[in-house]
């Protein structure tokens, strides 16, 4: 009956073990080119870059000498201490530009007061900024400089994150490690070797698969995150159990369980 007992602990122990393999990020992994420490990893040459499309919100800022000349350019003053936000909400769905940026609407058009609406989806942000830059040349004689940005990096996370949502990284550029830490990082029992990247390109969507264990990361295609990326993260089969935060707890109760139930069988067989 030990035996029993014993063998029952044993394979509970083994099915609440993950192997530190499937957890742990940059690793040096045998079907790939061992990367070492202090190695310099230079970024792959992508030849995409992320186009306006509609539903995007872009920041535009007008300068000039003589202030009385861009005040009909803006709605709303810019929201205050703007530059101290470093993140997302988390999918709290609280972002200032939505109020103070221009939209993009569903035919690729934004409209700017007095210039009227120009179509800047399908451009990069600085063709977008050229653009409006002739535009308002042609309006006014003097100088007047023109700022065009997206309004941070959007992205959304599904699955095994911590936080799920839309998040904001408000960078010109972000790594999928700021992706991660943004959004709280991953749940324990996320699968790291299979994260799923969903790109909007410029005729559609693409799905890629990326390896977060894999040090080879560094210097792929998919270590930068584009606007309207989105992350899904599956869950491990040992989620079937319990949750990351409720594993051991029941682990430890089916434990339990099984004791009690061979020590009343051994009462029995010793009364017997």
């Amino acid at each position: 009956m030990k035996r029993i007992f014993y063998l029952s602990c044993l394979v509970l122990l083994t099915v609440s073990c993950i192997s530190n393999k499937r957890i742990t990020y940059l690793q040096n992994l045998s079907d790939s080119t061992a990367i070492e420490l202090d190695e310099f990893i230079p970024f792959a040459e992508v030849e995409y870059k992320y186009v306006l499309q509609p539903f995007d919100i872009v920041q535009i800022d007008f300068a000039s000498a003589d202030p009385e000349l861009v005040e009909g350019f803006t709605f709303l003053n810019e929201p205050q201490n703007l530059g101290m936000r470093g993140g997302g909400g988390g999918g709290a769905g609280s972002d200032p530009l939505y109020m103070t940026g221009f939209s993009i609407d569903q035919d690729g058009m934004v409209e700017i007061p007095k210039l009227g609406k120009l179509r800047i989806a399908g451009l990069t942000e600085e063709e977008a900024k050229q653009l409006v830059q002739r535009e308002i040349n042609e309006y006014f004689k003097e100088e007047v400089f023109v700022r065009l940005r997206i309004a941070g990096i959007r992205y959304t996370t599904l699955g095994e994150f911590n936080s799920v949502g839309v998040q904001i990284i408000y960078k010109n550029r972000a790594t999928i490690f700021d992706a991660l830490a943004n959004s709280g990082e991953t749940s324990l029992l996320a699968k790291k070797n299979k994260l799923f990247l969903i790109r909007q390109y410029d005729n559609g969507t693409k799905i890629h698969q990326i390896n977060l264990n894999d040090r080879a990361l560094l210097g792929s295609p998919w270590y930068f995150i584009q606007p309207n990326d989105i992350l899904y993260l599956e869950p491990m089969r040992i989620r079937q159990i319990g949750t990351a935060d409720n594993l051991t707890a029941s682990l430890a109760l089916i434990a339990g369980l099984l004791a009690s139930v061979l020590l009343i069988v051994n009462l029995v067989s010793g009364e017997l």
